[in-house]
């Protein structure tokens, strides 16, 4: 009889095949374990008792990505929606604010759920409770759904751009009462919803210009909060006639704008330029002689100069508009036609370099005279 023989390749090719087998059974119970789970979580949240609701809650934030979505469609999202509003009960409310934001992270399709069902109004009903540790969590939950743009009507439907600009008021009349980190994300969630150009209207309409102009002015101009308001006002004013118009009538907030191009972060001043340009272009020159008499030419050259390339593009677009102005501009004090004639010097010399390539130390050296 012919023997068997067991040659090397053959064990091997046979221990394969059995680690093939025992990996899929241990994946196939690992599935079983993680689908067990994902129903006694849904089960605890949808029919369990006050502590196992908690329990279940907080057991979220362990999930990966793909246990988080399939907890979605399992139907945590309703029960977590309940939780959130037991009026009296922080930590369960604490508990559901959690669990709504870790499964929100990173799937649209989970912000999409979560707004869907009913989660706006009742995060708005936090905010207005004005608890201080609730309020940064659940203003970090709308920023999240802000953020899908499926969401954007269901926000504006339920009144929370309205109320989060009568927040900002509030709060800041009465000494910074929420924390930084409250007002930049909100100021964070009316930018994500001021892309939709049939927000705007809603935003205006709601006094958001004279928000803003009131947050930039009683702000920092370098910190982060002033920086996301630029950038809210520009994207409203670049879609509002109306609104570009309410900037034009107020000296205080073309005098904020000269601020922000001389200390706000590069960002800042880059969103400040072009709000400053759009003034000029669709305005008449006496708005032109507002800028030029808040002092903008030397925070604007300072940025031709040390900007990004977008920042310098701009400031030097808009130092010639105001450098037209100027020259149709009257007064005849040796001050003023000494500055006139620097300040032409300076374009001049900046055109030159744009042209040839060479330094820019003169152009630093007359801005160090306009300054003076």
């Amino acid at each position: 009889m012919e023997k068997y023989c067991i040659t090397p390749q053959l064990f091997r090719a046979q221990k394969g095949k059995s680690d093939s087998v025992e990996d899929a059974e241990v994946e196939e119970e690992k599935s079983f374990r993680r689908t067990t789970m994902e129903v006694a979580m849904v089960e605890a949240l949808t029919h369990g008792g006050r502590e196992h609701q908690i329990v279940a809650a907080k057991e979220i934030r362990k999930l990966d990505t793909k246990q988080r979505r399939k907890l979605v469609e399992r139907g945590a999202v309703p029960p977590l929606v309940f939780m959130i509003l037991a009026v009296n009960d922080y930590e369960c409310v604490e508990a559901g604010l959690s669990a709504l934001l870790n499964l929100a992270y990173g799937s649209e399709r989970n912000k999409f759920c979560i707004a869907k069902s009913g989660a706006i109004p009742a995060l708005l009903k936090i905010i207005q409770w004005q608890d201080e540790a609730l309020l940064e969590h659940a203003i970090g939950a709308l920023l999240i759904l802000s953020s899908c743009s499926e969401n954007k009507r269901i926000i504006v439907s339920s009144g929370v751009v309205q109320y989060l600009f009568q927040l900002l008021v509030s709060k800041l009349s009465e000494g910074n009462r929420i924390s930084d980190q409250v007002k930049l994300d909100i100021m964070c969630t009316l930018l994500n919803l001021s892309t939709s150009s049939e927000i705007v209207p809603l935003i205006v309409d709601s006094g958001g210009v004279m928000v803003l102009e009131h947050v930039i002015h009683v702000s920092e101009k370098a910190s982060r909060l002033v920086e996301k308001a630029m950038a809210l006002l520009e994207s409203i004013v670049s879609a509002s006639g109306e609104a570009l118009q309410k900037v034009c009538e107020s000296q205080a907030m073309i005098r904020a704008l000269v601020e922000a191009v001389e200390d706000g972060t590069r960002v800042c001043k880059e969103h400040a330029v072009v709000i400053l340009m759009l003034i000029c272009k669709s305005c008449t020159e006496r708005y032109k002689g507002v800028i030029l008499r808040e002092g903008a030419v030397p925070g604007l050259l300072q940025l031709s100069v040390d900007g990004t390339k977008h920042g310098r593009d701009k400031a030097k677009e808009l130092l010639r508009l105001l450098r037209d102005s100027h020259n149709h501009k009257g007064g005849n004090s040796g001050s003023h036609h000494s500055k006139k004639v620097l300040l032409e010097q300076v374009m001049n010399q900046i055109e030159y370099e744009e042209r040839s390539g060479s330094s820019i130390q003169m152009v630093k050296e007359m801005l160090a005279k306009l300054k003076t």
